[in-house]
């Protein structure tokens, strides 16, 4: 710090800093004297702001250490801190002069020993539930037997061989591989985004959507696994429209997307067996279903065949069906001549008995008593027919009244409105002739015309070849003559107006 000193001042040995100065020097002495630094402890309070970048504290049982994380390494990092998590984070020891504080600026945090993972992962499991993600009503029950097969695993291990022996072996199906990194940094957003990717496939897309999804892994420890643990993979598990069976590690292993799958698989093997079932297995059931389907339409028919046989026992022969309709047909047959005939004779009777009744005496005695009441109506109608004449004329005169009232009540409203349109018209007009230039002729004005149009202009007059003059009481004409003068010019004023006289 040689450099940062001053010469002393007169009787005094100090030299003199500025703020800016040690905070300079400080700043370098610690960055030069902890450059690389790895520190081991808990990870307190945890701040994101809209910048992107993370800042926390790093804390034991003594003391606290400040640290940042920059926005883009916080988005490499492979284990996001959390408040609680015990972690060693590698970095750089600075200084922020502004506060007058020392930081730890962080390149790279993972989880201090796998206590502390055990906790971090039980932590995450336990929010996940709260929001519902692993609830039984959510997960869909797995195909029998899908069409096609979409497997999400790395294309290189031996996973995705046993998968396809076992797949060839049961029940071969059309398989669809998304290859990803099943372990590191790149497996949690490459597994997801696969996941998503299968998902977004429609009809329109130039892959067929798969019927199931299988997630697969081998085995391994638990930093192998923790991809499947990420939060964004559990996410697009649950999210997923397709049913998902997980098969990651072996049955020992537990992840979180074991929690979120609709089905989860002991085994990357076990998976493929639950996917779709034996085919020969499949084949002699059907073979067993047939035999026992035609085995029931055999005995079904017998049974129907026994039944018909029983109930024509019971059925009367068709020859002994028509004897009674024979039997009544023939005895009917010999009534129906004696009844034609007796039906004719009565026939006979009632018209004579008609006959009778239509005698000359008795047509005269019915002439003579309708005649009389026609008579009787006649006598009845002639008061009723003079009455209604009455009443018909006085209504004709009460008519009369109303339509003479409405007569002369029109008549004065035709009166009182003729006159009121009548006073708006001259009002009008008295309008009209105020606003006319004749009022102002009245008043000793007059108008000037030149060549058929209104001049204003002592200019305009003199280019007009000739002029019309109207007063109130007529029009006057000016020769050319008038005008061939020179114009008078106005008289100058004299520089000192003379003083007029006071009368």
């Amino acid at each position: 710090m040689s450099d940062l000193i001053d010469d002393p001042v007169a009787g005094e040995n100090a030299p003199e800093f500025t703020v800016s100065e040690i905070s300079g020097a400080v700043k370098r002495t610690i960055e030069g004297e902890f450059s690389h630094v790895r520190v081991r402890g808990e990870i307190g309070r945890v701040s994101r702001p809209r910048s992107g970048h993370v800042y926390l504290d790093l804390k034991d049982d003594r003391s606290v250490l400040s640290g940042v994380i920059w926005k883009g390494v916080a988005g490499r990092l492979a284990t996001q801190p959390e408040e609680g998590l015990e972690v060693v984070a590698t970095g750089r020891l600075t200084t922020f002069p502004g506060q007058s504080k020392y930081q730890i600026v962080i390149e790279d945090i993972r989880p201090a020993g796998m206590g502390a993972l055990m906790a971090m992962l039980e932590k995450r499991k336990k929010a996940l539930e709260a929001e519902g993600l692993f609830a039984p009503e959510r997960k869909v029950p797995i195909p029998y037997l899908p069409e096609i097969i979409g497997i999400v695993t790395s294309p290189s291990g031996a996973v995705i061989r046993d998968i396809l022996h076992r797949l060839r072996d049961r029940f071969p199906r059309k398989v669809l591989i998304w290859p990803v990194a099943v372990q590191g940094d790149r497996c949690a957003p490459e597994v997801a985004n696969a996941i998503r990717g299968f998902n977004a496939l429609g009809p329109g897309s130039s892959l067929p959507r798969p019927d199931l999804l299988i997630v697969a892994r081998g085995g391994g420890s638990l930093e192998d696994l923790w991809g499947f643990n990420e939060e964004m993979v559990v996410r697009a598990a649950a999210e997923s429209a397709i049913p998902l069976i997980s098969a990651v590690g072996h049955e020992t292993d537990t992840t979180l997307i074991d929690f979120a799958s609709d089905r989860r698989a002991p085994t990357p093997t076990a998976a493929a067996e639950m996917a779709v079932p034996v085919r020969l297995d499949l084949l002699a059931r059907t073979d067993q279903q047939g035999a026992r389907l035609t085995g029931c339409l055999v005995r079904g028919m017998d049974q129907r065949r026994q039944r018909l046989r029983d109930l024509s026992r019971g059925l009367p022969r068709p020859e002994r069906l028509l004897d009674q309709p024979k039997q009544r047909l023939d005895y009917w047959g010999e009534r129906l001549p004696g009844a034609l005939t007796a039906l004719a004779q009565k026939r006979r009777n009632r018209l004579t008995e008609a006959a009778a009744v239509l005698r000359p005496r008795t047509l005269e005695t019915a002439l003579r008593q309708r005649r009389e009441a026609l008579l009787s109506c006649g006598n009845r109608l002639g008061p009723a027919f003079a009455r209604a004449v009455r009443d018909h004329r006085r209504e004709i005169r009460e008519n009369h009244v109303k339509l003479a009232e409405h007569s002369r009540r029109m008549k004065a409203a035709w009166a009182a409105q003729s006159e009121r349109r009548t006073e708006r018209l001259d009002a009008v007009e008295r309008l009209r002739l105020t606003l006319g230039y004749e009022q102002t002729l009245q008043r000793g004005y007059a108008v000037v015309r030149g060549d058929g149009a209104v001049v204003t202009t002592a200019e305009a007059a003199g280019k007009a070849a000739a002029l019309e003059i109207q007063f109130r009481d007529g029009r006057l004409a000016v020769s050319s003559s008038v005008q061939a003068g020179t114009k008078q010019k106005a008289p100058t004023r004299p520089d000192k107006p003379e003083q007029g006289s006071l009368f």
